[in-house]
């Protein structure tokens, strides 16, 4: 028998929680008895601990108390993990990792064991939208901003929200075969393997800052006009710069090349197209600036991991 607790403190999200507990439960209806994981809550209050939706959940036992060996340890996300330090469950985790066969997080649980120095050196990830933060918050560990969940030796981190569920299908595939897996899924009506990582949820272009500099007009005016031509020559004539020194102020400023940038655009651009219209891909791609839809689909596979059919399909 296998033992997963779940460390709870207040303002945790429910659903990181309960979607990959409810995971390792159904897998118990398709084991043997001596095979069955043995679920824990762990509550840093003795008191019940009400959720960011309002949801109070009481735990099985005070971290005071919690001095077992799990073979895995989970954190969810929620406010309450990445705008809180609580400097006793960060002490605690320290331990209880130690201990622990695996350890790992839901969504922006990665901040909770970032606080506790549990990412120094591995490989993470977390929800798309907090990807950056938890860059510059650890720069010891190195996150990778497109993946559903990473395993790196011990510690296995999720994406957003349900991507915990796709990390509990994993752990359940390593420890019990792929066809338990499946099942558990079918129950939860989800699929083993999701197309594509987080990228094809989040936008690929941040938002252009309100700022007024040469660069900024740049880009709007890019935005603007997406199904022209656009070189790295023309971008700077229009900034009234030398084409190297416009290229190195743009990457400073925007954090990513001017060519990377249009082509961000477009596909952002192209995918709203395809949630909010009917229009044919072949007009979706020229309003977009890819062309041809030939390119357009080359450019989402390689970015988004799906088709433009596919993300409509998805996402309209």
């Amino acid at each position: 028998m296998k033992t997963v607790a779940m460390v709870l403190f207040p303002n945790f999200l429910l659903l990181d929680m309960a979607g990959p507990m409810e995971v390792f439960s159904i897998a118990n209806r398709y084991l043997a008895p001596a095979d069955h994981y043995a679920l824990t809550m762990i509550g840093t209050e003795c008191a019940p601990l009400r959720a960011s939706n309002g949801v109070c959940v009481q735990a099985d036992v005070h971290i005071d108390q919690a001095s077992g060996e799990y073979d895995l340890l989970l954190v969810p996300g929620g406010p309450g993990a990445y705008n809180e330090k609580p400097l006793a469950l960060l002490a605690w985790l320290r331990e209880a990792t130690a201990r622990a066969g695996v350890y790992g997080s839901i969504c922006t649980g990665a901040f909770v064991l970032g606080h506790a120095g549990l990412l120094d050196g591995y490989r993470v990830t977390t929800h798309w939208h907090y990807t950056e933060r938890l860059i510059k918050g650890f720069p010891r560990a190195t996150v990778q901003t497109d993946q559903i969940y990473v395993q790196d030796r011990n510690l296995i981190t999720s994406g957003g929200v349900t991507a915990g569920i796709d990390l509990a299908l994993a752990v359940v595939a390593g420890d019990h075969g792929k066809k338990v897996a499946q099942d558990v899924a079918k129950v939860l009506l989800v699929v083993m393997k999701r197309q594509g990582g987080q990228a094809q949820f989040s936008p690929l272009m941040a938002t252009v800052a309100p700022q007024e500099t040469p660069i900024t007009r740049v880009q709007n005016h890019v935005l603007e006009h997406l199904d022209e031509n656009w070189t790295i020559a023309r971008m700077a004539s229009q900034a009234n710069l030398s084409a190297r020194h416009f290229a190195r102020l743009f990457v400073r400023e925007v954090n990513m090349t001017p060519l990377d940038f249009v082509q961000s655009a477009r596909i952002d651009c192209a995918r709203n197209l395809l949630e909010t219209t009917e229009l044919p891909l072949k007009t979706v791609a020229y309003k977009s600036g890819f062309g041809s839809v030939r390119h357009m689909r080359f450019l989402f596979s390689e970015k988004l991991g799906l088709t433009p059919a596919q993300y409509r399909e998805q996402f309209s």
